[in-house]
């Protein structure tokens, strides 16, 4: 049984029941939301475009792989290409499934699709009114170093960035 508590334009959270070994009822609270894309662009050169940009959950600028919420009745790899277009300007010939995963399963459903686009061509961004971002482009050892160094902390960034390195590491 499950109960919707609160219904926002992005997601939901619900009251679920579950037993325990002991017979007990617990309740539970879950966030569902409707799954997410997230894009790997690489150019021609190596280079990763990142983006900076500011979440309000966190109060802080994060350094991010682009991304973006999966609308009602969209494919996933169309929302890629437009939030590709969207936060970067690049728009991509080749935008490759990669995984999928989960952000925090222990109280969030959102699964998240990683692509990794290539053959990208640059062009204007179309940023939502709310939304400052500043691209970046770096190379993968330098994005390893930010990882590193706690540069970047976004976990769908770290997951992107590091299946990237062992593809790598294993086509070396």
């Amino acid at each position: 049984m499950k109960e919707t508590i609160f219904s926002g334009r992005i997601f939901d959270v619900v009251k679920k029941f579950i037993t325990d070994k002991s017979g007990r009822r617990l309740e539970r609270h879950v966030v569902v939301h409707p799954g997410a894309v997230v894009i790997l662009p690489i150019l021609s050169d190596g280079r990763i475009v990142l983006v900076r940009q500011h979440r309000v959950a966190v109060e802080e600028d994060l350094i991010e792989l682009p991304a973006g919420t999966l609308e009602a009745g969209e494919e996933p790899v169309a929302t890629a290409r437009r939030e590709l277009m969207e936060e970067t300007g690049y728009r991509a010939d080749s935008l490759i499934p990669v995984m999928k995963f989960y952000t925090s399963p222990g109280f969030v459903k959102e699964e998240m699709r990683l692509y990794k686009a290539t053959e990208l061509t640059a062009g204007p961004t179309a940023l939502e009114d709310d939304e400052k971002i500043e691209p970046l482009l770096v190379d993968l050892p330098h994005a390893m170093k930010m990882i590193q160094s706690g540069e970047i902390r976004d976990a769908k960034t770290i997951v992107g960035l590091l299946w990237h390195h062992s593809q790598e590491s294993v086509n070396q």
